[in-house]
């Protein structure tokens, strides 16, 4: 479901950092959950293009290795290494078949990711594998759409974004189609919501702890760029939220 939608976005995807909810509620909030990487090695899995990759890196992180199922998502997360070299590295694969990687991780993070999966038993290797890919201790962090969002946030719309259910269910969760608004062309992508409990029983099975869900919130620069009053609908009917775990 998911590779063939982001096949064709590239380095358009990019902008979906600009729009308000992503500027000042996902990216400070993920960054802060994720906090001092300095010295560790992080596992980026559905990286797309690289933001979280390179931003991490930057944040000192001593090896990053960003993994999409995007053919053109990692080209375009190769051109940005290209053009500031931050020895990041990156390569094609699919999280629910990820290959054993050389090493094992302190942090993985899943931005986005684990909403991909076609099936329980999908998310169950997905899981898995990342579980496998981290050392004994090493942190996982997840961003996704909010498990029991009831679709409320009436002016999400002002936030750059429409999040519609589509009317079908599958095995994990209700399917939704999330549209950034972008000009002078919006991106539509579909995916699927996985239930709270379906997230937890695959993470814990495969041998996470500590799992608690966090709060998606609006960074200082945010409130004072669009003021408190701006940001009260999100912060009351949030359609995100993060997720940290332990292996």
């Amino acid at each position: 479901m998911g590779v063939q939608q982001y096949d064709g976005i590239g380095e358009a995807f990019e902008g979906f950092k600009a729009l308000p909810l992503t500027r000042y509620g996902e990216v400070p909030s993920f960054l802060g959950l994720v906090g001092d990487v300095r010295g560790k090695s992080v596992l980026d899995l559905a990286c797309g293009t690289g933001f979280y990759s390179r931003e991490l890196r930057r944040r000192g992180a001593a090896e990053v290795l960003g993994v999409d199922i995007s053919t053109e998502m990692i080209a375009a997360a190769e051109s940005f290494e290209q053009r500031e070299p931050l020895g990041v590295r990156y390569e094609v694969g699919d999280v629910a078949e990820l290959r054993p990687l050389e090493g094992k991780f302190d942090v993985a993070l899943a931005v986005q990711c684990l909403n991909y999966a076609e099936d329980r038993a999908s998310l169950d290797r997905m899981c898995r594998n990342i579980h496998r890919s981290l050392v004994p201790g090493g942190d996982f962090y997840v961003f996704a759409q909010k498990p029991d969002y009831a679709f409320d946030c009436a002016s999400l719309e002002q936030y750059g974004f429409r999040c519609e259910p589509t009317g079908d269910h599958v095995e994990t969760g209700p399917r939704v189609r999330v549209t950034a608004l972008l000009d002078p062309q919006p991106i539509s992508i579909l995916g699927t919501v996985p239930r709270r409990e379906v997230y937890e029983e695959s993470l814990r099975g495969a041998g996470f702890t500590e799992l608690e869900w966090v709060p998606l919130g609006i960074s200082e620069e945010g409130l004072r760029e669009y003021g408190e009053d701006f940001w009260a609908d999100l912060l009351a009917h949030p359609p995100l939220e993060m997720l940290r775990c332990r292996a």
